[in-house]
């Protein structure tokens, strides 16, 4: 083999690498501001969480269409671990604990965890998947991812 030869695929492997850290790390970098009012009411659009003072869902900016930013859900777990992605053997970003109120943003099919297969992406601070068999959602269920 030659030496041009290894040298493409060390530069091959290496922009692959490169590609798939940047999947991984991107909901954490994703902008959550769907509407473009920056979350300010007085611009029309719900709060930047989409939930008023009360814990109702708000409606989202978009001409009033009535998309939702944000669900509710409660911690029902002594320890939950939050993870990088939906499935138990990916990094943990932090732990939630039993009775702490959390921010969906959706939810989407994961590794299944005791028979349930949905996951919940948070947003409370970081970016992290929280396995739905340990969350309660309060209101309307997440939308799907």
């Amino acid at each position: 083999m030659s030496l041009r030869t290894v040298l493409t695929r060390v530069a091959i492997t290496t922009a692959a690498g490169a590609l798939i850290t940047s999947v991984a790390v991107a909901p954490a970098l994703a902008d959550d501001d769907w509407d473009g009012g920056g979350g300010d009411p007085a611009a029309g659009s719900a709060q930047h969480d989409g939930w008023d003072q009360n814990g109702q869902g708000g409606q989202g900016g978009q001409g009033g269409q009535g998309l939702q930013r944000h669900y509710q859900g409660v911690v029902t777990a002594g320890e939950l671990l939050l993870r990088s992605a939906p499935n138990r053997g990916s990094q943990v970003i932090r732990v939630a604990h039993r009775g702490e109120r959390v921010s969906i943003f959706c939810k989407t099919s994961g590794q299944s965890v005791q028979g349930n297969k949905l996951w919940y992406l948070l947003t409370d601070g970081t970016w992290a998947w929280g396995s739905a068999r340990y969350i309660d959602t309060i209101g309307t269920p997440p939308r799907w991812c």
